[in-house]
């Protein structure tokens, strides 16, 4: 099973566009998550995905765009999400750093 990615610049056209029909999930650590992330991300840490991401995020055919800090992290919670039965989630490439390379605004 392959994980499905996309480019943080078609996340960010996608957030200017006004386009607000997915959800930006944050695999990183709450410490992580608390000093930069995409703005209206939610939070759940990768090691927490199993139990608490069918409760926070129940509808399996959502958009839902993960990611972390260089991509590792995001790519195992999508593979995982996947098993899981989730239909549309994609791992961010290259996450936080993908986003700072592009100068893509972070929220603090």
């Amino acid at each position: 099973m392959s994980t499905q990615q996309i480019d943080a610049r078609e996340v960010y056209k996608k957030i200017e566009a006004g386009n607000t029909d997915f959800v930006l999930l944050d695999v990183r650590t709450p410490g992580e998550f608390s000093r930069e992330r995409i703005k209206d991300s939610i939070n759940i840490p990768v090691d927490e995905i199993e139990q608490k991401v069918e409760k926070i995020l129940p509808d399996k055919d959502k958009t839902i765009y993960v990611y972390c800090m260089s991509g590792s992290r995001s790519s195992h919670a999508v593979m995982f999400m996947k098993h899981l039965g989730y239909n549309n989630v994609y791992d961010i490439m290259n996450g936080i750093l993908a986003c700072r390379v592009y100068r893509l605004p972070l929220e603090k």
